[in-house]
């Protein structure tokens, strides 16, 4: 390499197209080590997932494959090398200045975000978008050329490549179209490097099918060096070559896929496979959290008490919830809902029971109408036709006309905490909110109410004066939890709430509600596309395509003779370690 540059020949054919050496970051105020020399390499054609936590340095070390690191860190040591396979030249990406970084994102090195609403402008159409990337880099000899290419990285990610659907807008296609387009964006530009960051997260099995197949197909197709950041195992397990586990910003091991999530040899890799939910519900996830704190103060060359058996009472509770569906009286009834937004039908006569202490597993696509009819049991739709029944009492069709004690009796909580925790309010305040609007409670009441709901859902009292953005994400789901707790509800109709949480929160989350209904006596709603949660959350299992229950019944009968063809497929889709 010549003093002073971020320039040097290339590797030999066939060599590494990505090598990162000794990669060290800091935080910017008391240099405090986030990442702690990483090495990792890559050839043309490879997928590695990097894996861990959240928390764990994967995002961080993904973003300094493009040269970028976030605010509030700075690169200390080490380097990021791209070594293109059709260039006389490689880049150090940590060396190189802003405009250089600038013409090699989008050309030689590409990424993928998880959202793919970040990486799609909403005023542009999709085409546009994708001939924008080709234009800012200067591919091509003119629009022709362009367009030509355009058409041909669409039907590369399996769309429509005529003018029509090139003229589609963002909000016009589904997360899977979305995520595709987002794909082909990277993939514009025949990159050497493609940085791909939990881009099937949030995704229903079968659309994350069809995306993991597309990814692969491409970054094969295309010689591409693809790194793969993850929390999802069983998606490793589908596509990637080798496996690389971060622990603290450390890498703790790495290898083939099979060896590594066949015969795991470091605590962390084994802790984390043991936290993923597993169709059979034979992973204890519910004890994840115990065997993590064990794995880190072995790290720290701390004494532990062993992790590796529950004790009675976790053991019941951490364990699939029950085998047999629950005994209770009919609760919650919900009988012949439908529902339409204009010519469109979202749902068609849907019929559910939910039973006293029971929880049913609301399972369906994207578009397949379960958070429509959440929310239209829980009163916040109010266009509906049908009833729903509660304690054998029709309920009024908007929670404005529902009852105190039917609003506080049913409580929801959603996907996103954010959807019902201001981030200008301290948690104590977001909390109390429905404790004030009931005004059943003197001012005392409602803090000790809102600090025993913390307490409940395992933040602890501290919390109190904390605001969202101070929370991880776990944290913030769990201060949702107990918004929906501090009325002290008798239903929760639960919405996705795992579905952006690496394997480890989810573990958590699943197993704080599995408390939850034991101390508690729950009956709950919960609406996911993960089917493999099924026999670690639920009794029944009530199958959703395109707003008609087509598969109803207890988990062990839904998933080992499951009635309906589109159960079948679902079943089928899932990715297994």
């Amino acid at each position: 390499m010549v003093e002073g540059s971020a320039w040097h020949s290339t590797v030999e054919s066939g060599g590494d197209v990505l090598e990162i050496a000794d990669l060290r970051i800091d935080t910017t105020s008391g240099g405090r080590p986030i990442i702690k020399g990483v090495d990792l390499r890559l050839r043309q054609g490879e997928l590695l997932a990097l894996v861990g936590e959240s928390g764990s340095g994967k995002t961080t070390v993904g973003l300094a494959v493009l040269g970028r690191f976030r605010r509030g860190l700075t690169h200390v040591g080490g380097t990021v090398t791209v070594h293109p396979s059709n260039h006389t030249s490689a880049a150090v990406m940590t060396d190189l200045g802003e405009e250089a970084l600038r013409r090699l994102r989008g050309s030689r090195v590409s990424y993928i975000p998880q959202d793919p609403a970040l990486s799609l402008n909403p005023a542009m159409r999709v085409g546009e978008q994708i001939s924008e990337v080709l234009e800012i880099h200067e591919f091509g000899a003119d629009d022709a050329e362009r367009t030509e290419r355009v058409r041909g990285v669409l039907r590369e990610v399996g769309l429509p490549d005529d003018d029509a659907y090139r003229r589609r807008w963002p909000h016009e296609l589904s997360g899977g179209q979305q995520q595709r387009i987002g794909i082909a964006m990277a993939f514009a530009m025949y990159p050497d490097v493609l940085v791909l960051d939990e881009p099937t997260t949030g995704l229903d099995v079968s659309t994350q099918a069809v995306v993991l197949e597309t990814i692969r197909e491409m970054t094969v197709k295309n010689s591409v060096a693809g790194l793969y950041i993850t929390h999802d195992l069983a998606v490793v397990a589908e596509i990637a070559d080798r496996v690389a586990v971060m622990l603290q910003g450390e890498l703790v091991e790495e290898g083939p896929t099979a060896d590594v999530l066949g015969a795991p040899q470091h605590r962390y890799t084994r802790t984390l496979l043991a936290a993923v939910p597993d169709l059979a519900g034979k992973n204890n996830i519910g004890e994840f959290e115990a065997r993590r704190k064990a794995v880190q103060a072995a790290e720290a060359g701390e004494a532990v008490r062993p992790a590796t058996t529950s004790t009675s009472r976790d053991a019941d509770t951490a364990a699939a919830p029950a085998t047999e569906a629950a005994s209770g009286d009919p609760l919650l009834e919900v009988r012949d809902v439908s529902l339409s937004y204009g010519t469109k039908q979202v749902l068609t006569s849907v019929d559910l029971t939910l039973r006293t202490g029971e929880c049913t597993l609301l399972l369906g696509e994207s578009g397949s109408g379960k958070t429509t009819l959440s929310r239209a049991i829980a009163g916040l739709l109010d266009h509906w036709s049908g009833s729903v029944r509660y304690r054998e009492e029709e309920l009024p069709r908007s929670t404005r006309r529902r009852s105190l004690a039917q609003r506080q009796d049913i409580q929801y909580v959603f996907q996103s905490p954010f959807s019902s925790l201001n981030p200008r309010r301290t948690l104590g305040q977001s909390l109390a909110v429905p404790l004030e609007m009931s005004g059943e409670l003197s001012a005392s009441q409602r803090r000790e109410r809102v600090r025993e709901a913390l307490d409940s859902v395992r933040l602890g009292r501290s919390f109190f004066d904390r605001r969202p953005g101070d929370l991880s994400g776990g944290e913030r789901q769990r201060a949702a939890i107990a918004r929906a707790l501090v009325n002290m509800p008798r239903v929760l109709v639960c919405d996705e709430i795992t579905s952006a949480l690496d394997v480890s929160v989810q573990a958590s989350i699943i197993d704080l509600l599995s408390h939850l209904r034991q101390e508690r006596g729950l009956s709950m709603l919960f609406v996911t596309h993960n089917i493999a949660l099924a026999r670690h959350v639920a009794e029944r299992v009530a199958v959703l395509d395109h707003g008609v229950i087509v598969d109803d019944g207890p988990t062990d009968q839904v998933l080992t003779a499951p009635s309906h063809s589109y159960t079948e497929e679902l079943l089928q889709n899932i990715p297994t370690l």
